[in-house]
């Protein structure tokens, strides 16, 4: 069979009430060469400073994201798109007030091993 549809995405366990819905990477499917996410992440939500071993895009589909990346502050909008590559220092966040709905795309997949998350 040369496709695979997901119908059944694998609800991933945050803290912060950030919702991710998990439709290929390795919890859900096994798919270790690349990780695709739907997340929607409520206002107050962040997370601590992080420097993954994989590149990752972000694509907005509503309201606004923080993104600190190499010391500079970014904004992404809905609409808007952005490639943070493997190495960088980068904390993501959501000081808004309202949600943040985006797709997340890792290559690599996604580990809590490979994203190097600092202590709080």
């Amino acid at each position: 069979m040369g496709y695979f549809h997901q119908k059944n995405p694998m609800i991933i366990p945050v803290p912060g009430n950030k919702t991710i819905e998990e439709h290929f990477g390795i919890p859900s499917t096994n798919t270790k060469e690349v990780s695709i996410a739907h997340m929607i992440a409520p206002p107050g939500w962040g997370e601590p400073f992080q420097t993954p071993n994989f590149d990752e895009w972000t694509l907005m589909v509503r309201g606004k994201k923080q993104i600190e990346v190499d010391g500079e502050v970014l904004i992404l909008s809905a609409g808007e798109s952005i490639l943070i590559q493997k190495g960088s220092r980068v904390r993501y966040s959501n000081p808004f007030s309202e949600d943040a709905e985006y797709w997340s795309l890792c290559k690599p997949a996604f580990t809590i091993e490979a994203v190097n998350r600092e202590e709080e």
